[in-house]
């Protein structure tokens, strides 16, 4: 079984993990609860779209069950900041939901349209460092992406626990795989004065 299955049906029914999760604490009249609901159950239903359009290999290759159901279980600590807001009725104020919507929409914009740059460049030239456009913003572009998109839904939480997850994802699983990453591409020629004119994270700042 591929581990794409296991992530493609979390980030899928995310969308109902927080319907549920309306309906056992009745936050049916709770507006931020539903712009969460509409931002996060969307970036769900995107992510599996992006897995059958232009799927990244990474995520496509074959695991056990064991790990599988680990990777699965692990993803649902994505499931706390919408359990913290709901569970407490949390009622973000306007100026809030603006910026959350607003740092949501840009996270999605670098997200996909970067691993979308990624996956035509490999197809078409495999073997070249891909360098230019979003790639020369940051060596982790879309990992970027994904940090503004889940800050949004923190952020809708209105309360720091809800970073807790992020924070873990962060120092557990990204810079790990940065620094993979890296090591990888430093094969490729002209790695090294790529790394010199970018940065690893944040562009033009780290």
């Amino acid at each position: 079984m591929k581990l794409n299955f296991f992530i493609d049906t979390h980030k899928g029914i995310t969308f109902l993990a927080i319907l549920g999760m309306m309906a056992y604490y009745h936050q049916w009249d709770n507006l931020t609860a539903w712009v969460y609901l509409g931002l996060h159950g969307v970036y769900g239903i995107l992510w599996v779209m992006k897995s059958y359009l232009f799927p990244d290999p990474q995520w496509h290759r074959k695991t056990s069950l064991w790990f599988g159901l680990v990777s699965w279980g692990a993803l649902t600590l994505y499931w706390i900041p919408p359990w913290l807001l709901v569970s407490r009725g949390v009622q973000a104020p306007g100026w809030l939901l603006a910026v959350a919507v607003a740092v949501n929409a840009l996270g999605n914009f670098f997200h996909f349209t970067s691993d979308m740059q990624k996956f035509i460049s490999l197809q078409l030239h495999p073997d070249i460092l891909i360098t230019d456009q979003f790639m020369a913003l940051s060596r982790n572009i879309n990992y970027f992406g994904e940090f503004l998109t889940y800050l949004a839904f923190a952020l809708l939480a209105m309360t720091p626990l809800a970073l807790i997850p992020l924070g873990l994802f962060i120092v557990f699983f990204w810079i790990p795989n940065m620094v993979r990453k890296d090591k990888v591409l430093a094969q490729l020629p002209g790695f090294e004065a790529y790394k010199r004119k970018t940065r690893a994270f944040f562009p033009f700042l780290f």
